[in-house]
């Protein structure tokens, strides 16, 4: 393994508790891994600029990949394309992603080059590679306590399906309004899911 691309699509920045957790594992595989590189994307530092009318025009057109009107996006795919792992960190947001995050899905996920559709659907033109997306929320959308409903897995799940990724992995921060223990229970409880996992065999667990 060469490279990690980590988004964090909290606006809370480098100390949401996804995306810390995302930062121990990077220092887990970098115990077997020492040359790995770190690609951060961190959507609410560096906003993406809007998609506006060229974009979608570009889109529908003729189009060459490499038209300014696709650099952004290009830039974003590039980094995908390159990576030998996902890490996305993110929060739920009104029962789904955020807008950071989904917009880097609009940037991403394009017809003719990263998918392609044909009668029997969509096919994605990506390697599969693993991804990790850790989910953070302030109440409970899984488990015996979940009283809100969940839209973001299922979306997500599908979106990277449709790019070419199905070893997708989904770990769930709950409970991270209520207080210092709630918090550490939930990371305690994501480490030691984690751990289990072969690429991550060295991280630390309470």
């Amino acid at each position: 393994m060469n490279t990690v691309l980590l988004i964090n699509a909290s606006p809370q920045g480098q100390v949401s508790h996804a995306n810390q957790l995302a930062l121990e594992l990077v220092a887990s595989l970098r115990n077997r891994h020492p040359q790995l590189e770190l690609v951060e994307r961190d959507l609410g530092a560096q906003p993406l600029p809007p998609l506006g009318m060229d974009y979608a025009r570009a889109l529908t057109t003729a189009t060459p990949f490499d038209s300014p009107t696709f650099e952004v996006s290009e830039a974003l795919i590039g980094e995908l394309e390159r990576c030998d792992m996902l890490l996305i960190a993110t929060p739920m947001h009104n029962f789904t992603l955020p807008a950071a995050l989904k917009l880097w899905v609009d940037y991403v996920l394009r017809i003719h080059r990263t998918f392609s559709s044909g009668p029997e659907g969509k096919t994605g033109l990506l390697r599969d590679r693993p991804v990790y997306v850790l989910v953070g929320s302030g109440g409970f959308h899984q488990g015996e306590r979940a009283r809100q409903a969940d839209f973001l897995t299922s979306y997500l799940r599908h979106v990277l399906n449709t790019l070419g990724l199905f070893d997708l992995h989904f770990s769930y921060l709950q409970g991270l309004v209520l207080g210092e223990e709630a918090v550490r229970a939930t990371l305690d409880n994501s480490r030691a899911r984690l751990a289990l996992e072969p690429l991550f065999n060295h991280l630390v667990c309470a």
